[in-house]
């Protein structure tokens, strides 16, 4: 398995699409219709990668990404939307998105792309805190 994805969009035929396409790949995708079903779902689920979209009902991909951000700092985010606006943009980029990716995607190669970086780094952050939980307290203070 190449990790577990939480895919949220209101529009059902994206939510099918993009969940057939990456079980082909090998992902374990769970899907969600907008932001509070995805947090009930993080609240239960293993997540490594959301892929939300921005524009949504009862709670929006930026709200969505803030609390994900806060409650979840592991979980990479990819933001898609069809509303393509410098403001949607910046929204993603301030509260640190992994990548925005514009719809319609036609070609789901960008979004692959950006789900095997995402995984990647979070793999990488995995590792690292391994590591650190198997390292000696440092007993000196700081110092060396």
């Amino acid at each position: 398995m190449k990790g577990n994805l939480l895919i949220v969009d209101d529009e059902k035929e994206i939510r099918d699409m993009l969940s057939r396409h990456f079980r082909l790949l090998g992902y374990d995708v769970l899907t969600a219709e907008h932001g509070l079903d995805a947090l009930s779902i993080l609240q239960k689920k293993r997540v490594d990668v959301v892929i939300s979209d921005i524009i949504m009902p009862e709670m929006d991909g930026v709200d969505l990404l803030r609390e994900i951000r806060k409650q979840y700092p592991m979980v990479r985010i990819i933001m898609i939307t069809g509303y393509v606006t410098l403001e949607n943009a910046l929204a993603c980029m301030r509260n640190q998105a992994d990548t925005c990716i514009f719809k319609p995607l036609n070609d789901l190669g960008e979004l692959e792309e950006a789900v095997q970086i995402a995984i990647a780094a979070q793999t990488r952050w995995t590792r690292k805190f391994r590591e650190l939980k198997g390292m000696k307290p440092d007993t000196h203070g700081g110092q060396s």
